[in-house]
C-alpha cells in the first residue's frame, strides 16, 4: 500500500494538467471573437477595405469556424488577423478552377476528360455572352431545335441518316432503350454488361430505361446462334455494347456489328451500339491500340449508335446517337429527350469541334494532338522542363515512362512518353503542395519519386510547372 502513494501523487499530476489544458483551450474558445467585433476591430479595417460586405463577413465566419476546429483538436493558438487573409484567399479562389496536368493520363476523368480546342473555347464564350438562336430558326423566324447546328456535321461525319445530342453517353443510352426498348427484351451479351465510372453498371442502366435485360452467351464467348435463340416476338433490340474501359484477352469470340446487324434485318429487329469511346476518325501512333470508329460501326449496319463527345472525340461532355430516321424520331419524341437535353455551351463547343474533323483538321484537338504525339516530340519537351527546373536551381532528370490514354477507352494502350522525375523527402507531401500552387499541378508518385509527365502539358505551360515546383521545394524547407 505504502508504493501507492507516487502512483496516486502523478495520478493526480496528470488531472491538474489535463484539467488545466481544457479550462485554457476553454478559455480560447470563451475568448474567440464575434463577427460585429471583428468588423469593428481597426486592424482589420485595411484588409476589409473594398470587400463586399457579404464575403466579409462569411469570411470572418470562415476564419472563426476554422480556429474553432483547431482549439477542438487540441492546438492552442489564439485567433489572429492572418486567419482572416486565410479566410479571404480561400473565398476568392473558385472551387472549379484550371489545373495542370502532369500525369501523362490524357482523358483524365478526375481531371475533366478532354480538353477543348481554342476554336470551341471561343465559340462558347460568344454564344454564352449573350443572346442566341439556340432553339429559334433565324430564316423561318419560328421555333427551331437545338440540335440543328449540329446535325448536319454528325450526319456527314459519321454516315448516319440522322443525329440527337444528349448530356452523355449514359444518358443516350437509357435513352435509347427507353424509346425502343421499354416493356420489351434488349438482347445483350454476358460479356459485355461492363461497368462504367462511379460504380454505374450498364445492366443497371438498361433496367432503368424499363427494357427486360436477356443476357446470352458466356463472359468469354458469346456466337451469332446465341442471339439467334434467344429472339422472341417480345424482342425490342439486340444491343452490342463496346468494352472500350476492359479487355478480355485468349479464349475469346463476339459477334462483330456486321454479322449482328444481318441477323437484325432478317429478324426485324433494331441493333443498336454503345460504343462509348466515339472515335470519330483512326488514331494511329505509338502505343494505341486499334478502336472502331463511328462511321465504320455506321457502315457495318448498326441501326442506331450512341458514343461519347469528351472521350476520343475530344469535344464537350456529350452523349452523341446517330442511326436511322425512323427509329431517331422516336427517341427523338421520348419523353427523356427533354430531361437529358444539353445546353448552348455544348451546342456551341461541340459544333466548332465537329467543324475542326470536317475540315480535316483533328490535329487541332488538343486530344488528338496529345495522343498521337510522337516520342521525340514528348522528349524534347520533357528536357524543356528539365532545363526551366534547373534555371530555378531543381534537381531533377528526364525518364522515359509509359502513359495510358484514360476515361475508360483503350484499355491496352500504353503511351511512350516522357517525365521529369524528382527525388524529394516526403514524396507524397511535395504532391500536396504542388496541388496547392496558384494553378495547380497533379503529378504522378511512382516508387517513391514524383514524376511529372509532359504528353498533356502545352508549351506554355511548362513555366507555371517549373515556378509550382520551385515553390513547392521552397515551402517544405520551412520550419512547421
Amino acid at each position: 500500500m505504502a508504493g501507492d502513494g507516487p502512483l496516486l501523487l502523478l495520478e493526480s499530476l496528470l488531472v491538474d494538467v489535463t484539467s488545466s489544458e481544457r479550462e485554457g483551450k476553454n478559455a480560447l474558445l470563451r475568448a474567440l471573437p464575434s463577427i460585429e467585433q471583428l468588423l469593428r476591430r481597426p486592424s482589420l479595417e485595411s484588409r476589409l477595405s473594398g470587400v463586399p460586405r457579404a464575403r466579409a463577413v462569411a469570411a470572418l465566419r470562415l476564419a472563426v469556424q476554422r480556429v474553432r476546429g483547431r482549439l477542438l483538436r487540441g492546438e492552442a493558438r489564439p485567433f489572429e488577423d492572418a486567419d482572416v487573409d486565410e479566410a479571404l484567399r480561400t473565398l476568392a479562389t473558385p472551387n472549379l478552377r484550371p489545373v495542370l496536368n502532369a500525369t501523362g493520363v490524357v482523358l483524365h476523368t478526375n481531371l475533366g476528360r478532354a480538353p477543348l480546342a481554342p476554336e470551341a473555347l471561343a465559340r462558347v464564350a460568344e454564344v454564352a455572352r449573350g443572346y442566341s438562336n439556340l432553339e429559334y430558326d433565324l430564316e423561318e423566324g419560328e421555333r427551331g431545335s437545338r440540335y440543328a447546328p449540329v446535325i448536319e456535321l454528325l450526319t456527314r461525319l459519321t454516315g448516319a441518316e440522322d443525329a440527337l445530342v444528349v448530356n452523355n453517353c449514359a444518358g443516350a443510352a437509357l435513352l435509347v432503350l427507353a424509346a425502343l426498348g421499354a416493356g420489351r427484351e434488349a438482347v445483350v451479351s454476358r460479356g459485355e454488361l461492363v461497368e462504367i465510372g462511379g460504380g454505374f453498371r450498364v445492366p443497371d442502366v438498361m433496367r432503368q430505361s424499363g427494357a427486360r435485360l436477356v443476357e446470352v452467351g458466356t463472359t468469354n464467348r458469346t456466337r451469332r446462334a446465341d442471339y439467334e435463340t434467344a429472339i422472341t416476338p417480345e424482342t425490342g433490340v439486340l444491343m452490342k455494347v463496346h468494352r472500350s474501359n476492359f479487355a478480355l484477352v485468349g479464349f475469346t469470340e463476339e459477334v462483330e456489328v456486321k454479322e449482328l446487324a444481318e441477323l437484325g434485318r432478317a429478324r426485324g429487329v433494331p441493333v443498336i451500339v454503345d460504343l462509348g469511346s466515339g472515335a470519330l476518325v483512326p488514331l494511329t501512333g505509338e502505343g494505341l491500340t486499334g478502336e472502331p470508329t463511328v462511321p465504320a460501326t455506321v457502315a457495318a449496319g448498326a441501326d442506331v449508335v450512341a458514343f461519347s463527345g469528351d472521350k476520343l472525340l475530344g469535344g464537350p461532355q456529350a452523349g452523341i446517337i446517330v442511326g436511322r430516321t425512323a427509329l431517331l424520331s422516336r427517341i427523338k419524341s421520348h419523353p427523356l429527350n427533354r430531361a437529358l437535353r444539353i445546353d448552348k455551351m455544348t451546342v456551341a463547343a461541340l459544333e466548332a469541334t465537329l467543324e475542326l474533323y470536317r475540315d480535316g483538321r483533328p490535329e487541332a484537338v488538343p486530344t488528338y494532338r496529345f495522343l498521337t504525339s510522337p516520342p521525340e516530340a514528348l522528349r524534347a519537351r520533357a528536357e524543356r522542363l528539365h532545363a526551366l527546373l534547373a534555371r530555378e536551381g531543381v534537381q531533377a532528370r528526364v525518364a522515359p515512362l509509359s502513359g495510358q490514354v484514360g476515361g475508360g477507352a483503350m484499355p491496352l494502350a500504353r503511351l511512350p512518353s516522357f517525365a521529369c522525375v524528382l527525388t524529394v523527402g516526403e514524396p507524397a507531401a511535395f504532391l500536396e503542395r504542388l496541388r496547392g500552387a496558384e494553378v495547380p499541378v497533379i503529378g504522378r508518385l511512382s516508387d517513391g519519386e514524383v514524376l511529372l509527365d509532359v504528353r498533356c502539358l502545352l508549351e506554355e505551360e511548362l513555366g507555371q510547372v517549373a515556378d509550382a515546383v520551385r515553390e513547392a521545394i521552397t515551402q517544405g524547407r520551412q520550419p512547421c
